[in-house]
């Protein structure tokens, strides 16, 4: 859950309907923070030094430690200490860029803001940050994060909102493509080159470099061996087949218009550049439908033991996700997550994981530093209901204003001066 990154979309995505081993919600929260490596100082002794200097506006090290402790709440996925360094310089730039057209936010606005955050955790704001402050993360902390993300999506709308329109031929053509999606299904080869905190510009170029080289698919799987960081590289990169309209909303588009045996341009998601290598292309039966939802469950591996080792023992021990609960008897309420989300709104570092696994069948991740065994419960397919051209409209606006944001975000990022006191 971060909250930057969703403001360059003006429109969330779809809710989530999340189910666990029944506990109160505070509860919950109270055991993860119980397992956090250090306790909240006072604030009189907490560390207000510079970290880090964005165009001479200080980050300091306390609010790097507070970050830290939001993201590891929040279960931000990957290193936690460089994704709260990145979006702390990100929230600079992106505050420095309000400023610059004069924007700023009433405290009702801020206010809304953080009772909108929270309710996704489904409790009032007083509660999410009575249960912040439990691993100490101040109220000012949780109201400087809302206000940098309320204000950034306010600068998309303004610098590149008339420049995101659609035509209603345009949103023809995706109503028709999201209705030939239904009956397609690709099979890809990937290649995923990690960006670095400060510098996405640097992994983009790698994968643009590498793309530029492939001229068969014996040169994208060599190329996958020796620069992709999937899990796939050993195997040169190759994904089984995958339904066109289960891929993530970043990833479909770059797919849906390239022909057998091309390579797609540079795709950005979480933490990363991804390639894909178009294998082939296959037409379903026309029965079949777009799954719209996905249902999974993350099952949490004690840190002491083999992670394969003790994945190979649960897939061994379970057929389905209400298999797992069994196994989660004895273990704290958070070591067992079901989720139903809609497609668009999976986190990144699950939705490729997602769309290769069939019912039932299980995958190894890592989530936050920590492994993790994620199951897929199953899929909800749209039937033959039409979406909605107000919901493709806003589909599309969302789409090129997020693409808009990461470029001007870069931009900013290239621009800046960024370095240690």
């Amino acid at each position: 859950m971060r909250w930057n990154s969703a403001a360059a979309r003006p429109e969330g995505p779809g809710a989530t309907d999340r189910k666990t081993v029944p506990m109160p919600l505070l509860t919950r929260l109270a055991l993860t923070l119980a397992t956090l490596a250090w306790a909240a100082l006072p604030l009189a002794a907490q560390d207000f030094a510079p970290r880090l200097l964005v165009n001479d506006r200080a980050i300091t090290n306390w609010e790097f430690d507070q970050r830290v402790r939001m993201l590891t709440l929040f279960g931000a996925p990957g290193d936690i200490e460089t994704e709260a360094q990145r979006v702390l310089v990100d929230e600079r730039l992106q505050l420095d860029a309000a400023a610059e057209i004069g924007l700023e936010l009433t405290p009702e606005a801020i206010r809304a803001g953080m009772e909108e955050f929270s309710a996704r955790a489904n409790l009032p704001a007083a509660e999410f940050i009575a249960a912040l402050g439990q691993a100490g993360v101040s109220e000012e902390s949780f109201r400087d994060f809302v206000r940098a993300g309320l204000l950034w999506r306010e600068v998309v709308r303004a610098r590149f909102g008339p420049r995101a329109t659609v035509t209603e031929s345009q949103i023809d053509r995706a109503i028709a493509t999201s209705t030939e999606a239904t009956s397609v299904r690709v099979l890809l080869s990937e290649i995923v080159i990690p960006t670095v905190a400060g510098d996405e510009s640097a992994a983009r170029a790698e994968a643009e470099r590498i793309r530029r080289t492939i001229k068969v698919e014996a040169d994208f799987a060599a190329a996958a061996r020796e620069f992709s960081a999937a899990p796939t590289a050993a195997r040169g990169g190759v994904l089984d087949w995958i339904a066109l309209g289960s891929l993530p909303p970043e990833v479909a588009p770059a797919i849906s218009g390239l022909p057998p045996g091309r390579v797609s341009a540079p795709v950005k998601v979480e933490g990363a550049y991804a390639i894909f290598f178009l294998r082939e292309i296959e037409q379903q039966s026309l029965g079949e439908a777009t799954p719209q939802s996905v249902e999974y469950a993350l099952f949490a591996l004690p840190a002491n033991r083999d992670p394969a080792a003790e994945a190979a023992r649960i897939r061994a021990a379970t057929d389905t996700c209400d298999d797992l609960y069994g196994l989660a008897l004895r273990l704290p309420p958070e070591a067992l997550v079901r989720e139903t989300q809609a497609l668009g709104a999976v986190p990144a570092d699950l939705s490729m994981t997602l769309a290769r696994l069939d019912d039932g069948e299980t995958a190894l991740v890592t989530r936050g530093g920590q492994p993790v065994l994620v199951m897929l419960c199953g899929r909800t397919a749209q039937g033959d209901l039409a979406p909605s051209r107000d919901a493709v409209r806003n589909q599309l606006v969302n789409r090129r204003l997020a693409g808009f944001a990461n470029g001007y975000l870069e931009e900013l990022r290239a621009n800046a001066l960024i370095r240690e006191p």
